[in-house]
């Protein structure tokens, strides 16, 4: 696990959201398995993936699943790898999801960072 990036320049805070789901078929079992899929990577894959990376950024954090079926957060960081993560959160994700949208909110400068490292939330 890589420490938080320690340079200089402004650090960032921004919350975000993630929208999506995973697509399947093939009829009832496909219906079956896709819900079943879906469960796994919306309530423990992106937490892994968006765990695993944002440490290898160096962005500090959280994120949660939430009881709509989305994915929400706080990202830390100096500006240029939180916008990185703010990249990866929009178009990349967790492998086999599908990301509809992100929304991102209360992006701001911040003086110093509050979490010491990216971790998962229940």
């Amino acid at each position: 696990m890589s420490a938080p990036a320690k340079v200089s320049g402004a650090l960032k805070s921004v919350d975000y959201e993630v929208f999506g789901r995973v697509q399947g078929n093939g009829g009832l079992r496909g219906l079956v398995l896709s819900v079943l899929a879906l469960t796994v990577l919306f309530h423990y894959f992106p937490n892994q993936y968006t765990e695993q990376e944002a440490k290898k950024l160096g962005v500090v954090g959280w994120v949660k699943n939430t009881s709509q079926g989305t994915v929400t957060g706080q990202v830390q960081g100096p500006e240029e790898r939180v916008n990185e993560m703010k990249s990866w959160l929009s178009k990349v994700g967790s492998p086999s999801s599908r990301i509809d949208k992100t929304n991102f909110s209360n992006e701001k400068e911040i003086s110093k960072l509050d979490f010491s490292d990216f971790n998962t939330r229940y």
